[in-house]
């Protein structure tokens, strides 16, 4: 099955009102693509098979980016695992599958980098998945998005599709979810600092004890990756997608106090879970297909502000 995506390819993007899937429409409109696909979650129900399939008969859109997922932080992902299984496996199932019945031309799926063993050699090579026990904290979600994993290496094996899974590390910008309990851990030290900062608080509580290290990538560079290798024809289904730099929890929330201008003390709420120590993807197959990240952290706090502002 050939590629050849181009930018008057009808392309779909499932879950464009995320934090990922609306960077990738904003992004394919700035490179001038010209057919792109979407729609809500009321008018489509993404974990009802029929309905997708009726749905890319009628619009038979040639690429696919899923960037449709229940996601969440540490919390979301131990207190709703039900939902988090059932509605990852159910939408990505859906979606590749369509995509192969009515000839896709090329496919990603978007996971994430807790797919890897919670106790994994660092820093993360592809290679290391399934090699070891998953983070508990939210083993329903990784379980789901490994099944994707292996649907779409199992496609491009017996059906010749061109289906990638990019595998980014913890993605932060504009149209995050900032709430306390169901965000992922950046955003939701912003939002802490904010709430410090409009209140006149001295300090704010961390969960775990800081030390758990975290790798980030600013969502433009998940979307022009996205991008990138829907038009590249790789040998490999899976691919890291990292920006090699990383911190700790309580490095990431002293350089933003720093960054605020602020001075809080930190508090760390030890009988909250840490979570994976150390994640760090190895991204250094992206690269060598010609991917790079373009977003420091810098930068992307600074669009951060601007978003939050306007």
């Amino acid at each position: 099955m050939k590629n050849k995506i181009n930018k008057l390819s009808k392309i779909f993007i499932a879950g464009h009102n995320g934090l990922v899937g609306s960077a990738i429409v904003r992004r394919l409109k700035f490179f001038g693509y010209k057919n792109i696909l979407t729609i809500n979650r009321k008018d489509l129900d993404l974990r009802d098979q029929y309905s997708v399939n009726k749905f890319f008969k009628l619009k038979k859109p040639q690429a696919v980016i899923n960037a449709a997922a229940t996601v969440g932080g540490i919390y979301a992902n131990n207190k709703f695992r039900g939902d988090f299984i059932f509605d990852n496996l159910s939408i990505q199932t859906n979606i590749i599958h369509s995509s192969y019945v009515n000839k896709v031309r090329s496919l990603i799926f978007l996971g994430s980098s807790c797919i890897y063993p919670r106790n994994c050699k660092q820093p993360i090579k592809e290679s290391y998945l399934l090699n070891g026990e998953l983070e508990k904290t939210n083993e329903p979600y990784a379980i789901a998005k490994i099944a994707g994993v292996k649907m779409c290496e199992s496609y491009n094996s017996q059906y010749k599709t061109d289906f990638k899974c990019l595998m980014p590390c913890n993605t932060y910008g504009p149209n995050d979810n900032y709430d306390l309990l169901t965000s992922h851990f950046y955003p939701a030290l912003i939002k802490k600092i904010l709430i410090a900062k409009k209140e006149n608080r001295k300090k704010i509580i961390v969960w775990g004890n800081g030390k758990a290290k975290r790798e980030l990538i600013y969502v433009d560079d998940v979307a022009d990756a996205c991008i990138f290798f829907l038009k590249k024809k790789t040998k490999e289904s899976l691919i890291n997608i990292g920006s090699g730099k990383e911190k700790s929890i309580s490095g990431y929330a002293k350089y933003l106090i720093q960054k605020f201008g602020l001075k809080l003390k930190i508090s760390y709420d030890k009988s909250k879970p840490n979570g994976t120590p150390r994640k760090i993807l190895d991204s250094s197959l992206a690269r060598k297909y010609g991917w790079k990240p373009k977003v420091d952290i810098d930068k992307g706090f600074n669009n951060i502000i601007k978003s939050l502002q306007s």
